[in-house]
This record gives C-alpha cells, structure tokens and sequence, in this order.
C-alpha cells in the first residue's frame, strides 16, 4: 500500500497557539468538542483607512489545512512540554479536519464586515485551525491589499515584486504570491516560481559592477553572458556616464536601463532624452529604490516603463496585517438545535449567526456589500434571492478535502484572473490612495 502524501509532507499543526490546544483539552472533558459549529474569518475594519482589501493565502491555507496532522514527534513534544493530558494526545494523535470550508474566492475584494473565511466542524476540528487561518490570511490579505494599490497607481506599467530580503524566508515566497494575484507581474524569488509558477526577473546588482575593474567591463560581462536584452544598472557611479556606458557597449538595442537612487521624476526624464538622444529609442527604464503606492503615483507622468518593488509590497505598504479575526458564531446547543453566538465586548463585538455575501451591483459598479445573516445552519444563499447582487462564497473544501481549482499554480493563476474581473466593479473613489471610509458599505440583513 503506497503511502498517503500528507503523511510525507512536513505538519503544520503545531504552527498555532497553545491555547487552541488547552481549549480542546477542557472541552473534550465536558463533553462539549463535538457541538457542531461555525467559526468565521473577517476583519471589524480595513487597516491604514484603505478603501478595499484584496482576499489571499486561501489555496496556502488549504494546503496547510490539509498537512494539519500530529505525528509522533508533535504528540512527543505535547507529552513532554505538558501542554495537554493523556486523553487529548489520544483524540489529536487522529486529528484530521472532515469539516466544510467556504469563503471568498482568493483574489476577490473584502470590506468591513466580510465573511471571508468560513469554518464548519465540530469545535474540536474548528478551534484548532484558528491561528493558522489567521497568520495566513492576514498575512497574504495585508500583501495583496497593498499590491493591489500598486497596481492600480501603476496602470498599464508592470510591477516586479523583490522584497525577499526584507522578509523572513517563508513570508517573503508568500508575499511574492500574493503580490502576483494583486496584479505584480513577475517576482525576483525563484522558490515564489518553483512552488506556485509565478514568472521570475533579475540581472545584477551593484555589487556585480564593483566587482569589476570599471562600470564599463562590468557591462560587456553581463551584455556577453545574457545578451543585449538585458537590463543595465546604471547608477553605480555617475548616472549619466552609465547610461552612456551602457549604450557603448550594447548599442542602441539595448534591453533596458535600471535607476536606484536619486530624485526619480528628474533622473528618469534625464535618461529618457539621454537615450533618445543617442538612438536608444527602444531601451526601457526600470526604476526601483524604496518604492510604494505613493511614489509610483508620482510618477504617472515620468518616462518610466517599469517599476521594481520591495520592501514597501512585502511589508503591506504600512499595514502589515490585515487585521481579521476567527469568531464562532453559531453552534448546536445540548439539545441539536443550532443557536448564533457572538461577543458582546466593547469595540470588538461580533455578529453571530452564519451569513451569505452578495455584492450588489449597478451597471456593473459594486454599490455595497450585502451580508445576509440566519441563526440557523442553513445559509441563504440563492442567487434567485438577491437577483441584482453577486454571491460572493465558494466552497473551498468538503469533508475535509480541498478543491484541486484553489490549489498549486493553477489556483494562483485562477485568482490572479478573478481579481483582476471584479476590481473592474470598484467605483471610481475606490482607486484614490488617501485615507477614507471603504468604497462600499457593508449591510446586514436577517435572513427571510
């Protein structure tokens, strides 16, 4: 009998917090770890007063979900930390979730008050998964959102994602992904392209040119090695001797040029007219250094044909996380009947009850978001029941099972195409990069 695979990829299930684990221990001995229940992913705000945020880490999350195992050397640790007794070594050492996942499709659009992420299971299969829903989701959403305002500053020009060095290793292969579903199109991380397809960019820093006796040899080097399509550096030293340089030695067809420093308006117009005046007319311009949503903006009106962004799209352009939280909301009481539960706390209540999301919308431009709440199981989730709005929900997982169509590249390259359909719905205050209230209001209605 061949192995299953999930026994041979490494566990994500201690990647949570002890508490999940001290939770279950207690519910388990009251007997109440297998109440049916409805956890919810969502955000009670958009971070940093953002218009819109962009769903992502959803195909991650499945894969992690599916990997959610304790072997023998996690049980091994619970045993000998003593974070959980005997009886709830015993239920994890058979721990997989059988439950059902739906949420919004990666890549769709999310406001206050989305559901984006629902849980159902019994507590004990559900509370487990709390945090690494969180740490993921967040994560990638908080990427995603600030990536998706670069793309939307940027227009028609492509954006190159290269933040890996300002990233611990594994957030930086996420950040990357996330950042291509939002509209980057190429990374600089090759293991963002081996694991999920996303197509990758890169030539020399400037490390390269010093490494050399002159500016001028370090350019024959790289023109000799990958050809005159490539992408020079020219601000080592004296930018304008560079560009110069670099047209000496590659000629007029040359690929492009790259800028790293100075005031970029100024210096990117001064390289335009520089290589047109010497034939250039075809070479582009790349510009990096320190860049976000507002600098890119800035230059709308530069001769610039490409931008390289690091630090600013890996860290969430000032909102690392997206803030989003992992609620229970509804549950099956002693009896069976199924009851919504909610916190009542100051500024952090939540509204119990499972819901439906529609996205209504007027001559194709989304007008608000339509959350739709029961108290019962059962969502209300025909679309024949809110004609003018767009179900937002899809089933992510059943039985425990993912669906393929979410997972691996082909699911990276299916969201890419979803956010890129439903931001063509986002009203025209929506692209403004200021602090505001979000684009769209959120409603809640009860369930008919």
């Amino acid at each position: 009998m061949s192995a299953d695979p999930r026994d041979l990829a490494p566990s994500t299930a201690l990647l949570t917090d002890r508490y999940e684990l001290t939770m279950l221990q207690a519910a388990l001995r009251d007997g109440t770890a297998h109440r049916r229940c409805v956890f919810e992913l969502f955000g009670r705000r958009l971070p940093g007063a953002r218009r819109f945020g962009v769903v992502a880490g959803t195909g991650r999350l499945l894969g992690l979900i599916r990997d959610f195992r304790f072997g023998d050397d996690e049980l091994r640790f619970l045993r000998d930390e003593r974070v959980v007794d005997a009886a709830t070594l015993a239920f994890l050492a058979s721990y997989r979730f059988t439950g059902t996942i739906t949420g919004y499709h990666e890549g769709e659009l999310y406001f206050p008050g989305s559901p984006v992420l629902t849980v159902e299971g019994t507590f004990a299969e559900a509370v487990v998964l709390e945090t690494l829903a969180l740490s993921v989701i967040n994560h990638d959403s908080a990427v995603a959102t600030a990536a998706a305002r670069m793309s939307v500053a940027a227009g028609d020009r492509p954006l190159a994602e290269m933040g890996s060095r300002r990233a611990a290793e594994r957030s930086a292969v996420a950040a990357a992904r996330a950042a291509y579903i939002a509209g980057f199109g190429a990374t600089s991380n090759l293991e963002a392209g081996r694991e999920w397809g996303i197509p990758t960019m890169g030539t020399a820093a400037h490390a390269y040119t010093l490494l050399h006796d002159t500016e001028e040899d370090a350019f024959r080097s790289q023109v000799a090695s990958l050809g005159t399509g490539t992408t020079l550096l020219v601000d080592t030293y004296d930018i304008r001797e560079g560009v110069a340089t670099a047209i000496r030695v590659a000629g007029t067809s040359l690929g492009g040029v790259r800028i790293d420093s100075g005031d970029l308006p100024v210096v990117a117009a001064e390289v335009r007219a520089q290589l047109d005046e010497l034939g250039a007319t075809g070479t582009k311009i790349t510009v990096t250094s320190d860049l976000d949503e507002f600098a890119i903006a800035a230059l709308a009106a530069s001769p610039v044909d490409s931008y390289g962004v690091g630090t600013s799209v890996v860290t969430g352009s000032g909102a690392p996380t997206a803030g989003m939280v992992y609620k229970l909301v509804a549950r099956q009481d002693a009896s069976g009947a199924w009851v919504g539960v909610a916190k009542a706390s100051a500024d952090k209540a939540s509204r119990g009850g499972r819901k439906s999301a529609f996205r209504e919308l007027a001559a194709g431009t989304a007008t608000r978001e339509l959350v739709v709440v029961s108290d019962g199981f059962e969502p209300d989730a025909t679309a024949a029941s809110h004609p003018d709005a767009r179900a937002l929900q899809v089933t992510l997982a059943t039985r425990g099972e993912p669906d393929a169509a979410y997972l691996g590249p082909a699911g990276v390259e299916a969201a890419r195409a979803h956010h890129a359909r439903v931001r063509e719905e986002l009203p025209v205050r929506a692209l403004a990069l200021s602090r505001s209230e979000p684009a769209i209001p959120t409603v809640f209605v009860d369930a008919q």
